[in-house]
């Protein structure tokens, strides 16, 4: 497990990932397995040291058949139905799909499911996928089916999607830290004219995130689509440690020329036991004059939300009225958000908060196989070293609605097993 600092000061997109991954170390291997198996043709990859202004980066550039133009991928959407542009070519693979069933969020899914990858990396890829298709159909305004890559450029946008969740999944991250995106300014051509950058997919994705948007003085596009997305889908915190060491260093290279050298910096980092501190938001408001379903329907929504635990307490209050006091455990970056849930949603006037230190076990999740089934648990590793496990209860009930064993003892046959 380990925390990655992504550095976007020269903004983020899918090959300058891919790129600051595979120096950073992540799995070549993998990456390689995944490439092969997809059920696209018409591509290769090279991988390659350039420099940008003196410094050594990774290059990683999907490179198309010789009968298609190579070109900067990520400004080749095409949004809507592509029968106004004539043509529409068509890739060999082993379903014989049509290219156009490929350009559509189902088709492309289709596609990553028959990619020799972890389920994990899918998930990751698919998370890429569904915010790109949602910040395009809203940009457009068109049904998310109806949102499709441009024919040539679904090829690159498959290559750089797979790619980026089969190398992030092979770092086993557990915290991902991006303060901020740095995008630039003025206009970029597309496929249908001329738009204002950040282009409205970046935009929508910033906002449906919550990402921290920066605008630096460089003319031209920083931030594409596709490198938001994997922002958006990996990133855990925005808060950056008060100090911290430097394990690894990864820096990849962007195509395009700016005034700035087009690079992204992530770093593998070490918090410094001192700023090691796990620190919580508390929210309380108490309430009497609210239904208790919509009760449990505001607990969904926080839940939704981010909140890390929310939970209610029966109170007497003023008049001895009987009412429950609503407590929210969250982050300092999701506060407003969930408080503006409370007030929305009961009849609370005001809501009280304080800052929380936590102790926290170091903790994490994986499967293993058993003579039942596969079962997820969830370790955690105590002061003194030793370490517990648990099987996740979801497994337990699968397995035991398979087998007719009772709960109680697939836990304790479970449990033996370690």
């Amino acid at each position: 497990m380990s925390t990655l600092y992504l550095e976007c000061n020269s903004g983020i997109s899918g090959d300058m990932f891919v790129a600051a991954l595979l120096d950073l170390g992540a799995d070549r291997a993998s990456l390689d397995k995944a490439l092969k198996s997809l059920p696209v043709s018409g591509f290769e990859i090279k991988i390659s040291d350039v420099f940008k202004s003196g410094i050594k980066a990774c290059d990683f550039d999907v490179i198309l058949d010789k009968e298609h133009e190579n070109h900067d991928h990520d400004m080749e959407y095409l949004h809507g139905h592509d029968h106004e542009h004539g043509h529409s070519h068509s890739y060999d693979d082993e379903h014989h799909h049509h290219h156009h069933e490929h350009s559509t969020p189902s088709g492309i899914k289709h596609i990553i499911s028959h990619a020799d990858m972890t389920t994990s990396a899918k998930n990751i890829a698919y998370k890429i996928l569904d915010i790109i298709a949602d910040a395009e159909s809203k940009a457009h305004g068109i049904p998310l089916e109806e949102v499709h890559f441009h024919e040539v450029g679904a090829v690159d946008s498959i290559v750089d999607i797979v790619s980026a969740a089969v190398l992030f999944d092979s770092l086993d991250a557990d915290e991902v830290i991006i303060p901020s995106l740095t995008e630039g300014t003025g206009t970029v051509r597309c496929q249908h004219g001329i738009l204002n950058v950040p282009v409205p997919a970046v935009v929508n994705i910033v906002q449906a995130n919550k990402l921290n948007l920066k605008i630096g003085n460089v003319k031209g596009e920083l931030v594409t689509p596709t490198g938001a997305a994997i922002a958006a889908a990996i990133r855990t915190s925005s808060k950056l440690p008060s100090d911290f060491t430097v394990d690894r260093i990864g820096i990849g290279a962007g195509k395009r020329e700016y005034e700035i050298p087009s690079m992204l910096r992530v770093m593998e980092i070490t918090p410094s036991s001192d700023s090691d501190r796990d620190v919580v938001i508390k929210l309380e408001t108490d309430i009497d004059d609210c239904p208790s379903e919509e009760l449990g329907y505001v607990m969904d929504l926080l839940y939704k939300a981010g909140a890390r635990e929310v939970h209610f307490v029966p109170v007497f209050m003023k008049k001895s009225r009987p009412g429950y006091e609503l407590a929210v455990i969250c982050t300092a970056d999701k506060r407003e958000e969930l408080e503006g849930i409370i007030f929305k949603n009961t009849t609370t006037i005001g809501i009280r908060r304080c800052e929380m230190e936590r102790t926290v076990l170091k903790r994490y999740e994986d499967v293993v196989t058993t003579e039942y089934g596969t079962v997820k648990m969830k370790t955690v590793v105590l002061p003194d070293g030793s370490v517990r496990r648990y099987p996740e209860f979801e497994s337990l009930k699968e397995i035991s609605e398979k087998t007719g064993i009772s709960l109680p003892d697939l836990r304790y046959k479970i449990n033996g097993c370690f």
